[in-house]
């Protein structure tokens, strides 16, 4: 109930900025509205589409609350679709008519005794109306299976907001009981039947999906039905719904632009005496900007956007305080992150977690120092977002839909909660490498650091994972990596350009699990290579620079290496490689031409792929 008591708080936020629904509403999208007159004669019909972007789309208003159907009829009050209040629907339409009847004798019975205007008309309306109406003017076919609203002709009110319909739809009995108490608000009252539909989870049925139902034997507790397992009051259910429908809109400041992995993330700060609105609003606004960075298209200003944020996690994670980064957060500000993923007509919780705003920005300032690499991951930026991080080191052929199933939540949660990452990400990094992918990127190298710098710490080991080239790090893995990098430069600067395969391309998956298997053949290989640049006369510096990683080595070579020694291996294999370049413009340059060479073959091959998730 913790989730439910949070969102219930931040309606109180939400009806404070004039942003809320008032209880007994929902947001729907509504793509047309009927100007009645007062006889029940449809005068006009009005288009309610909005333009966004290159689509049309239907408005979202504010009507009353929309029941949750299933197998059954259940009709919409003062608004629906067109099956409901035309009789009409583009499909095949076999329940059509009974739907139509449905809607007709709810309002029959709803406008019994009414004397508004407005309420008559609609009243009239439905007694006179008949189906084969809408085949002329001023209906059109595209209204087919739209949201429908009403207006009286001559004002400018839906019929649903006139004082009269509010007075109807506020009717009923009273929900106070003494029987039952409410887990949300601790109060006596009735429960809910069945609690609201959540919209805006990615994935989800487009209708919305349940993030508490009970519909089947094995959900429920000693033979309660539905809403009665949990009880939550009609009134907490409508501001909990209310409120993270707002959050999940596809336009709330509240919601993370991308999903991470399956799973769809809100998050709102608390106010309370001393953190007030405004102080929880640059809460909210700095935790995206440094937990979401938005890519665009002017260079520039994001390069200097990712340094400033870059700037603000180094300071943080050198024991700066919030308030010296982060001036215009309030110290304590209550932060709460919710991540929800589609599981049929249901939602998942992939993770919760509430916490002050200061220790998710130690977390996540953490999280960015336990990924350093010197030099940078090509096209790094400042403090890439998690999707990002996942495409490129886990996802074949750098495609969002080709992350592992449950990883970016796990390495989420992860990083909000300072808890060790997945094992699965260490081991899918690996298996990229493996399959091909470039280790010179530096992206792997980077999540494989983080991994494993993340175990030491929590284990309490003294060792740590070099930022940059150590050439006296002890690891045997790390000079394996090292020495496969001067090897792979070896054959380069004794072959050219001309090479169709490096060693890199052919051995490196093998030459990190079983060294003691492929390294002798490497280094016959490279007393080749080395030999032909002595013959002539130039770039006796490899040799060396072989030799003195060979001299680190134990004398017999690992046979088989663990995970974690692999990813030791694929990161002394970067440092290597990267500083093999300084003062070598000759190297430098064969590698950029290859390197320019694979990637315009990977974007022609791959124009869709989601690098900024």
């Amino acid at each position: 109930m913790t989730i439910l008591q949070a969102l219930d708080r931040y309606y109180d936020r939400m009806a404070a900025r004039g942003e809320a629904e008032a209880p007994g509403f929902s947001r729907e999208k509504i793509g047309f509205c009927l100007r009645l007159a007062p006889d029940g004669a449809v005068v006009e019909v009005r288009d309610l589409h909005e333009t966004a972007g290159r689509k049309r789309q239907p408005r979202l208003l504010d009507v009353p609350a929309a029941v949750k159907r299933t197998a059954g009829i259940l009709p919409n009050r003062l608004w629906d679709k067109t099956a409901y209040v035309l009789g009409r629907t583009a499909g095949l339409g076999r329940r059509t008519a009974e739907e139509h009847a449905a809607f007709k004798a709810l309002h029959r019975d709803l406008l019994a005794g009414t004397d508004d205007p407005g309420l008559l008309a609609l009243a009239r309306f439905l007694e006179s109306w008949d189906p084969a109406a809408f085949d002329a003017a001023p209906f059109a076919p595209e209204m087919l299976d739209a949201n429908l609203v009403f207006e009286l002709a001559g004002e400018h009110a839906y019929l649903h907001e006139r004082p009269a319909a509010r007075r109807l739809l506020a009717g009923g009995p009273s929900a106070e009981t003494a029987g039952q108490v409410c887990l949300v608000t601790g109060r006596p009252a009735a429960p809910l039947r069945l609690h609201p539909t959540i919209k805006g989870v990615e994935g989800a049925q487009s209708s919305g999906a349940a993030l508490v139902s009970f519909n089947k034997d094995a959900f429920t507790s000693y033979g309660k039905v539905q809403g009665d397992n949990a009880p939550v009051s009609a009134e907490a259910g409508f501001r909990y719904g209310a409120a993270l429908n707002r959050m999940l809109d596809r336009a709330s400041r509240n919601r993370l632009r991308r999903p991470l992995g399956d799973a769809t993330v809100a998050f709102w700060a608390d106010t309370s005496a001393t953190v007030g609105e405004d102080a929880a609003k640059a809460a909210e606004d700095t935790f995206a900007s440094w937990f979401d960075p938005a890519p665009g298209p002017a260079p520039d200003r994001d390069a200097a956007e990712a340094a400033l944020i870059r700037d603000a996690l180094a300071a943080l994670a050198a024991g700066r305080p919030v308030e010296a980064v982060a001036p215009q957060v309030a110290p304590g500000t209550r932060f709460h992150v919710l991540g929800l993923a589609p599981n049929a007509a249901r939602l998942s919780v992939r993770f919760w977690l509430e916490d002050s705003f200061e220790a998710f920005a130690r977390r996540l300032a953490q999280h960015h120092a336990d990924l350093a690499l010197a030099p940078r991951p090509r096209g790094w930026g400042g403090s890439p977002a998690i999707g990002r991080l996942l495409v490129k080191t886990t996802a074949l052929q750098e495609k969002f839909d080709n992350i592992p199933p449950l990883l970016a939540g796990e390495v989420a949660r992860a990083v909000l909660a300072g808890t060790r990452y997945p094992r699965s990400w260490l081991a899918a990094a690996l298996v990229r490498l493996r399959a091909g992918d470039d280790p010179a990127t530096g992206w792997h190298a980077a999540a494989i650091r983080a991994c494993l710098t993340r175990d030491l710490r929590l284990n309490g080991d003294r060792g740590e994972i070099p930022v940059s080239l150590d050439k006296d790090d002890p690891s045997p893995a790390y000079q394996l990596g090292r020495l496969f990098a001067a090897l792979e430069a070896a054959q380069r600067l004794a072959l050219g350009r001309g090479i169709n395969a490096t060693i890199r391309d052919r051995y490196f998956g093998a030459a990190s699990a079983t060294p003691a298997g492929v390294f002798p053949l490497l280094l016959r290989g490279a007393q080749n290579h080395v030999g032909r640049l002595r013959k002539d006369g130039k770039d006796y510096w490899i040799e060396r620079e072989i030799g003195e990683i060979v001299e680190r080595l134990p004398s017999a070579l690992p046979r088989v290496l663990r995970l974690e020694a692999q990813g030791r291996f694929a990161i002394g294999y970067y440092h290597q490689r990267q500083a093999q370049f300084a003062g070598r413009p000759a190297l430098a340059a064969a590698v950029e031409a290859e390197t320019t060479q694979d990637s315009q073959t990977q974007d022609s091959q791959s124009e869709d792929r989601q690098d900024d998730v």
